[in-house]
């Protein structure tokens, strides 16, 4: 039996706020999804490769792209990053990760894309188990205009 006791928190489940990102990560991504259609793909890959810990330009792509395994493949790579950095911001796989918190947004929104694309290309266990997660994540369900 273990010496120490274990402590219980009265408070709930904890919440996790993942940090704001590089500005500058911000502004090339923003100047990419501003560039014209015919170069926004390939500009925002490359904000993607020169920060690819920057969740938004994993979702970026994956909202950009039109084919459905690619799509998937993208999601994928976000939420994978997105559990990285949730782990590295002090997540220990249960709690909170809040819609209401913009620095969320972009694992989130990858899980999201993930349980959508999953569901495109007949993964329907993955689809249901990153609906869950987004439950679990934050109860109060994703924002109507996600």
């Amino acid at each position: 039996m273990p010496d120490q006791p274990i402590h219980l928190s009265t408070g709930g489940l904890p919440e996790t706020i993942i940090p704001n990102y590089d500005n500058e990560a911000l502004a090339a991504l923003s100047v990419a999804l501003g560039s014209p259609e015919t170069q926004r793909k390939a500009l925002v890959a490359k904000v993607a490769a020169d920060w690819p810990r920057y969740l938004d330009a994993w979702v970026a792509l994956g909202q950009l792209s039109t084919d459905p395994t690619e799509r998937y493949a993208y999601f994928r790579v976000g939420y994978h990053r997105g559990l990285d950095t949730l782990r590295a911001s002090g997540w220990r796989g249960s709690g909170y990760v809040r819609w209401s918190h913009e620095s969320n947004h972009g694992f989130l929104r990858s899980l999201l894309g993930l349980h959508r694309s999953a569901n495109e290309i007949g993964e329907n266990d993955e689809a249901e188990r990153c609906a869950q997660f987004l439950n679990q994540l934050d109860p109060s369900g994703v924002p109507e205009e996600e």
